[in-house]
């Protein structure tokens, strides 16, 4: 009777230990999870500084490799999303951001492709009736 009951014990002894192993693995892997989403979601907003309009998390260059571990590193010393963006900005100023803040010295490069695009309609037009006359 005594040996079933140490039994017994045991065993619920042996499944709680092995289900706080597995929720301590699910918590630790979960947290591994958070950062590289994060680290992703981070990298797709920042532009390559040697590629054309990609960003780094699409880019193999080894400077878009280095930014993402430098971004991966901060996430995991609890750096806030807007302290990495204004360290990265900070750094290498509005370019770094594949979508730039509107501020007076980048409306220029907000409305530059809808001015053109008026002005080139206008003399399009133009050109198309003076050559029909």
């Amino acid at each position: 009777m005594l040996k079933s009951i140490n039994m017994i014990m045991l065993l619920c002894c042996l499944v709680l230990t092995m289900s706080q192993n597995t929720l301590l693995a699910e918590t630790s892997n979960s947290g591994g999870n958070f950062i590289i989403n994060k680290t992703r979601e981070i990298s797709q907003n920042i532009k390559c500084l040697v590629c054309q309009n990609q960003s780094i998390d699409e880019s193999n260059s080894e400077i878009a490799k280095d930014l993402k571990v430098l971004i991966k590193n901060k996430l995991k010393d609890g750096v806030s999303d807007d302290e990495i963006y204004n360290f990265l900005r900070d750094r290498y100023g509005d370019s770094i951001l594949l979508k730039p803040p509107l501020k007076t010295n980048t409306i220029l490069l907000w409305f530059l492709p809808f001015i053109i695009l008026v002005f080139g309609s206008f003399f399009v037009i133009r050109f198309l009736k003076s050559n029909y006359k």
